[in-house]
């Protein structure tokens, strides 16, 4: 197999999610202030977009070109929202799931985009109070999207299980670590790609959609990675949000170097790599996490994640280095050492509970952990940065 450096690392933009929380009840608020929502978009501007629910803001980065670039630009949106937010007495929420809010009471957004998606999905659109960690790398123009996507597809599950940050749901410890992507599976669209070869494909799979009356426009395919529909990047959406801006900084570098690599591999197309295999990598992210044992594609055996983390440092270390993004590797490993948000919320339910607070109190408290490493992993680097 041939491959070909490219002579500059590919630029990148980040989409963070967050629910807004009553900072008395730890709920999510249903109707935030309208102030609030004009003080954001004052101060945001278009960087900050519409989110399907009312007590959601998503945070958008501009185009960057390093991952210093983009902490900054993340500590400045964190600390930013989050004093406009605490002003009206709410923090910001920065995990996938929210512990024991109630789904029903969630009021969708007044626009007619979401008004049309709450009528066409129904339940399946109002039990999605989740938030995600979307980040887009460019293509070059001349590198077909659909076959780098498939290069890249079977190392997926290992992001998802580094990021996993839903383990409760409904006031339930739902025995997954990142539930939110159980509930995803419920959409159509949103879960593993179909094998499809290349671009025309897909062109064509998106015009019979179309003419079916199946989707509404091209970006109604939502898969866990896709093309994007709007611009010349390949959009990973399989990520839980991640309360840490370090972690979104490892994930982010992490799928930059696998787009780099897949965009520079000659010949060898993943359609290869059975589908079986990429089910079950998928699956035991979803309910195990970074503690999970996985299907090794190559050996045809079960390996950890940090043996495969390894495997892909191997694949794409020498690129992520000449990017200057080789801390993402050992912020990776420190993950998979200490363990996820999901990991950090588990353990901190199981002391409140052995401290002998009920479920609800201990959710609580669990609450109160993300939406500490929600604004001080941005604090803590403004600070260090001063």
């Amino acid at each position: 197999m041939h491959t070909i450096i490219p002579r500059a690392a590919p630029t990148f933009g980040i989409e963070e999610e967050f629910l807004l929380v009553d900072l008395c009840s730890r709920d999510v608020v249903s109707s935030p202030p309208q102030g609030l929502i004009r003080a954001c978009r004052q101060a945001f501007g278009e960087r900050l977009a519409e989110e399907m629910f009312q007590s959601q803001i998503e945070l958008v980065t501009p185009v960057l070109d390093d991952l210093a670039n983009a902490r900054d630009c993340l500590v400045e949106g964190r600390l930013g929202l989050s004093e406009l937010a605490e002003g009206q007495g709410l923090g910001l929420y920065g995990a996938a799931s929210h512990p024991f809010a109630d789904w029903r009471l969630q009021l969708a957004t007044d626009s007619p985009h979401y008004r049309q998606l709450f009528v066409d999905y129904r339940d399946v659109a109002q039990r999605s109070l989740l938030s995600g960690l979307h980040v887009h790398v460019a293509v070059e123009p001349q590198v077909d999207r659909v076959r780098v996507m498939n290069r890249v597809l079977p190392w997926l599950p290992l992001l998802l299980a580094l990021s996993a940050s839903s383990p409760f749901w409904a006031g339930r410890d739902t025995g997954m670590f990142s539930y939110r992507r159980t509930l995803c599976g419920e959409w159509p669209r949103m879960s593993i790609p179909e094998p499809l070869e290349d671009d025309a494909a897909l062109n064509r799979y998106v015009d019979l959609l179309l003419n079916s009356g199946s989707i509404r426009k091209p970006g109604d395919v939502w898969w866990f990675i896709r093309p994007s529909a709007r611009f010349p990047t390949l959009e990973l959406r399989i990520a839980d949000a991640c309360p840490r801006v370090e972690d979104v900084l490892c994930i982010t570098g992490l799928f930059r170097g696998l787009v780099a690599w897949a965009s520079g591999v000659d010949g060898g197309d993943a359609l290869a790599v059975q589908r079986p295999i990429l089910e079950e990598n998928y699956w035991r992210a979803i309910r195990q996490g970074s503690a999970g044992r996985f299907l090794d594609v190559r050996a045809r055996q079960g390996l950890t994640a940090s043996v495969w983390l390894a495997q892909l440092r191997d694949v794409i270390g020498e690129r992520v280095d000449v990017h200057g993004d080789g801390e993402v590797f050992d912020q990776a490993e420190r993950i998979l050492r200490h363990g996820s948000s999901a990991d950090r919320q588990l353990a901190c339910h199981q002391s409140a509970t052995h401290e002998g607070l009920d479920n609800l109190a201990a959710l609580a408290r669990v609450v109160d952990l993300v939406l500490e490493e929600t604004r001080t992993s941005a604090v803590e680097r403004n600070l260090a940065s001063a």
